[in-house]
């Protein structure tokens, strides 16, 4: 049995699947991955959280490059691996998406906005930080190449910032106890083009296993947590999930 054929079997047998996505599964959308030569984080420095809060110019810098579209995390199309993590959700097999990404092409490729959940935000919108209300960067930019002015909250004229996890803040609670929930209901956790490296989002595919489900893991390099796992493959996602997913 090839090894796409046994995660498929996998997959069949599963009773409720957890699907876990990292960059990987989106650089096949076009979408730069972050620490490897070439992702994002070797073209530009991060801009910490604090560094946002404490400096306009910092935070000028921050606009600058969302509104340019430099990081290139989001305006891409979801890929063959997404859809068939789309096909896992509308099947009923796969209960949620936890993703480590910021792109939106999970919810762009069909799955319900309530099953993904982003341990890491959302590139796509930004938040108010002070009242939390969402603002789209559509309407953002627009004031902001009007005026030159920073983006200010409606509502409560607080902070704005696009609504990703910045390096220095503090990881969403609430996802990551609905990450946590998830992670120990299933019997199967599929995790897609993540090198598990960052913690604590790399730690739930640990807490499945130790919890009885099966581990398979599916990614282009080799990662710490591959002795673990029940079946490994070192594969491109798009054409895994296209052979081991359910059809319509």
């Amino acid at each position: 049995m090839s090894s796409r054929a046994e995660l498929a079997r996998l997959i069949a047998d599963a009773r409720r699947v957890v699907v876990f996505t990292g960059a990987g599964i989106s650089t096949e959308s076009g979408i730069p991955d972050f620490r490897s030569p070439g992702g994002v984080w070797s073209k530009m420095k991060p801009i910490y959280f604090q560094e946002f809060v404490a400096s306009e110019e910092r935070r000028r810098e921050a606009w600058d490059r969302a509104f340019s579209g430099r990081a290139g995390w989001v305006g891409r199309e979801p890929n063959a691996g997404h859809m068939g993590v789309a096909r896992l959700i509308a099947s009923g097999k796969a209960s949620s998406v936890i993703t480590q990404n910021v792109d939106n092409l999970h919810q762009a490729s069909g799955v319900p906005t309530e099953r993904v959940i982003e341990l890491h935000g959302n590139a796509s919108y930004a938040t108010c930080l002070e009242c939390g209300l969402r603002h789209e960067l559509e309407d953002l930019k627009a004031l902001y190449e009007a005026t030159g002015d920073l983006p200010a909250c409606r509502s409560c004229s607080g902070l704005v910032k696009t609504a990703t996890i910045s390096f220095g803040q503090a990881m969403p609670a609430e996802p990551m106890a609905r990450a946590e929930a998830e992670t120990l209901g299933c019997d199967l956790f599929l995790v897609l083009g993540s090198s598990l490296v960052v913690y604590p989002a790399a730690g739930f595919p640990i807490m499945a296993k130790r919890n009885g489900a099966r581990l398979a893991i599916v990614n282009r390099e080799a990662t710490e947590l591959d002795p673990y796992a029940d079946l490994v493959l070192h594969d491109e996602i798009g054409p895994v999930m296209t052979e081991a997913a359910p059809g319509n």
